[in-house]
């Protein structure tokens, strides 16, 4: 059994200050690792959150009222079913940093760049894929 060597955290600055020559190394890894895994924590945390909200049963005679709590549990449950689309994305880029395809282009195999695996650490695509991605749909529609 392989023994990994813990290593400190890198924070934000440390790491965009790394030379590309050290792109998805052993730190840089565990530091996607880190964020993507605190991001699973807290969606799961909202959802048995939500799941309790929504087992409350409020008995409201104003139709107005119950309106309006009807509307804020769909609107609850709209929020939910974008967390959970987006817990899935999180398992896969998980999934991808074990198999070592974390922070390169599904499409084009190019870096996908440290900026932005920072604003969205589950880009699957370059920037540039994805821009592409993007026209095409506008283009001739989904």
């Amino acid at each position: 059994m392989a023994v990994t060597k813990a290593l400190k955290p890198l924070t934000e600055a440390e790491l965009t200050a790394m030379p590309e020559a050290d792109y998805m190394n052993e730190a840089q890894l565990q530091f996607f690792r880190a964020r993507l895994q605190q991001m699973e924590r807290e969606l799961l945390v909202n959802a048995g959150e939500t799941t309790e909200h929504l087992r409350e049963t409020v008995i409201v005679p104003d139709p107005a009222d119950r309106a309006t709590i009807e509307e804020e549990h769909a609107l609850e449950l709209r929020t939910r079913d974008r967390e959970r689309k987006l817990l899935k994305k999180i398992q896969q880029s998980l999934a991808r940093i074990d198999s070592g395809d974390y922070g390169w282009c599904e499409e084009t195999g190019d870096a996908i760049g440290v900026p932005r695996l920072l604003a969205r650490p589950t880009a699957t695509l370059s920037l540039e894929a994805q821009q592409r991605r993007e026209l095409r749909q506008k283009l001739y529609g989904d």
